[in-house]
């Protein structure tokens, strides 16, 4: 995370932004404390590329097994 003071930032708040676009996080201070936090924007969120990523780890976990154990019984050891 880039720190720049409030006067700074002004003067270069062009370049601040293309950090932020680059996915850089900045703080601005104003007489050493943090005032502000300039963040990249979240990117539209992707319902078809969570399914997807969902569906992969649900194919990576089939078949993937604890052995002896008896997942009911961790269960209801985790309740006592």
């Amino acid at each position: 995370m880039s720190e720049f003071r409030a006067s700074e930032a002004q003067h270069r708040f062009g370049e601040l932004l293309d950090l932020a676009e680059r996915g850089e996080e900045i703080l601005i201070t104003r007489n050493g404390k943090a005032a502000a936090c300039l963040v990249p924007a979240r990117q539209k969120f992707d319902h078809e590329e969570a399914r997807v990523a969902a569906a992969e780890i649900r194919e990576m976990r089939r078949g993937v097994r604890l052995g002896e154990v008896d997942v009911k019984e961790l269960i209801d050891e985790g309740r006592r």
